[in-house]
This record gives structure tokens, C-alpha cells and sequence, in this order.
């Protein structure tokens, strides 16, 4: 019996399937990156923008999430905010499109797929729209059409810099043909604000496609796009479809078609704030920013 004191004892191996490995891991306290697997403490990934520390996944951000990111303290006003969508074609598909738009408001506290306003980045006045995927895949109806309109007929009265920030599979189909007229209508005004020597620029994060892509967000006198961003305007599986032909593995990044000349720059998210504080003062031409401490420090030169 002695002997037993000062045997080791046998481990206790116990199988653990992925299921219940899930179900221990708490979803409030951790965080498991979709693309590598890697788990983060999920406060750690809020603080981090929702940018996987270990391969650099950008997760979509949401709209508010977003203003807060990239503009000044206290300075975004928002405008338009009481614009909500009609029913001009009686749509509807499982549900009545007023009762999935309604839906969609009081999951997302938001009046549509677009929150616009004034506010200023690095003390340079700007005009921002941000486009909100979780309501209705951030689609671009009449409203949301109308919300980037009226920022871009701002920035045109006021000599703002427009900034968009397009996350969108398209146009909404519950609208028809009043949903593809937005296309035109945004359009028309980034030609304007081009006559009128307006900066423009377009911010693409995951998804930037269809209509959107289509119309203003392709428009941008700078295009600018986040690390792995999909950005185009079919899908994969219809274009393979059509030329029949298998299309290479990263078509649609932002890398891609930032390689076949389209996108201009692809900054990542940590980085977008100073890279548009940088850019804004150049354009207006004003002396540079550094952050010190979390405040802004204007650069002088002798």
C-alpha cells in the first residue's frame, strides 16, 4: 500500500466534441475569428474595431460604430433622420414590405440602411454617409438614396469634403424601379460635385457591390477600401455561370481590384481615421495632425 503514495496517477483524459467545446466557450466573453478560428476576448475585439488580432479579418462594423471610428468627438450632427420608406408597388413577398421595414427599425434603431450627416474628421468639415448592413443587407432604396443626395447637396452648399462608406449588397428590390432611379440620382450629383471642385471619396468595406458598386461608390475622386473587403457587382456563381469559366480564388477582394487599377488605396481599419485626417488636410491644404494622448496636435514647420 506504501507504494501507491509515490505512484502517479493516471491521467483522466476527457473527450470534449466541438459542439460542447462551444457551448463552454461563453459568446459574451470571447470572441472566435470566423476565418481562422483564433478565439480573442471579445472586449479586446470591440476595442480593436472588430479586427482579428491574429489574421487581420475585418468584421463588419455597424454604422454608429463606424461614425464613432473615423469622425472628431462630438461632432457628428445627424440629418434627415426622420426620412422612412414607402410602399409605392403594395410589395410583398413572405411578409408585407411595411411590416419587414418596421421589423428592420426596431432591430436596428434606425430609420434605414443610411445615417448621414455633418460633422468633422481631424477638424477638416466633412459630409459623411455610412451605409448599415443589417438593415436589409444595407440595401439602397428610396431613402437611402435620398440620405446620400442630400449629404452630397450639403458638401456642394456648405464646401464639405464628401465621404461615403458603401456596405451594401445593392439595390432594394421591394422598391423596383423607384430603388435603381437612387443610382442615377447620386450620380448625377457626384458629377456635380466634380464641377464644382468638391473632394469625393469613396470608402468600400465588405460588401461593396451591385447598384452601390454600380453608381456613386465606383465615383469617388479617391477610393478607398478596407483589407479583404468583397467589392464588385455580380456574384461569383453568376459570373462563372455566364462565361463559364472558374474565376481565381481572391476575385472580388479588395486586393484584387485594387491590382487591376480600381481602388486606389487599401488602408486598414486601425489606420482609416489618420489616413483620412492626413488626406483632408492635404486637400484643403492645411498643416498636418499627430495624435498625442488622444488629442490632435497641429504640425507647424519653420
Amino acid at each position: 500500500m506504501a507504494m501507491r503514495w509515490f505512484r502517479r496517477p493516471t491521467p483522466q483524459y476527457i473527450t470534449i466534441s466541438p459542439t460542447q467545446t462551444k457551448e463552454r466557450i461563453s459568446k459574451d466573453v470571447w470572441h472566435r475569428c470566423e476565418s481562422c478560428g483564433a478565439y480573442q476576448r471579445r472586449k479586446d475585439w470591440v476595442l480593436s474595431w472588430q479586427v482579428c488580432f491574429h489574421c487581420g479579418r475585418h468584421d463588419r462594423l455597424g454604422a454608429a460604430e463606424r461614425i464613432d471610428l473615423l469622425v472628431d468627438e462630438d461632432t457628428f450632427v445627424e440629418m434627415d433622420r426622420d426620412l422612412v420608406s414607402g410602399d409605392p408597388l403594395n410589395f410583398v413577398d413572405s411578409k408585407p414590405y411595411p411590416e419587414r421595414v418596421a421589423a428592420t427599425m426596431e432591430k436596428t434603431g434606425l430609420g434605414d440602411a443610411v445615417v448621414a450627416g455633418r460633422a468633422e474628421i481631424g477638424e477638416v468639415p466633412v459630409a459623411i454617409a455610412v451605409m448599415e448592413f443589417d438593415f436589409m443587407g444595407g440595401s439602397m432604396g428610396s431613402v437611402a438614396g435620398e440620405k446620400i443626395a442630400r449629404a452630397m447637396e450639403v458638401a456642394i452648399a456648405e464646401n464639405r469634403v464628401c465621404i461615403t462608406v458603401a456596405q451594401t449588397g445593392g439595390a432594394r428590390m421591394q422598391e423596383g424601379i423607384l430603388s435603381l432611379m437612387q443610382l442615377a440620382k447620386t450620380s448625377f450629383l457626384c458629377k456635380k460635385m466634380q464641377e464644382k471642385g468638391i473632394p469625393f471619396i469613396s470608402i468600400l468595406t465588405d460588401p461593396s457591390t451591385a447598384g452601390v458598386m454600380a453608381s456613386f461608390a465606383s465615383l469617388g475622386d479617391l477610393i478607398i477600401a478596407e483589407p479583404g473587403a468583397m467589392v464588385g457587382f455580380a456574384g461569383r456563381r453568376v459570373i462563372e455561370a455566364t462565361i463559364r469559366q472558374a474565376l481565381p480564388d481572391d476575385f472580388q477582394t479588395a486586393e484584387f481590384v485594387q491590382e487591376h487599377g480600381f481602388i486606389d488605396m487599401i488602408v486598414k481599419r486601425t489606420e482609416m481615421r489618420e489616413t483620412l485626417m492626413r488626406l483632408l488636410r492635404q486637400l484643403r491644404g492645411l498643416p498636418a495632425l499627430v495624435i498625442e494622448d488622444d488629442e490632435a496636435i497641429e504640425v507647424t514647420t519653420v
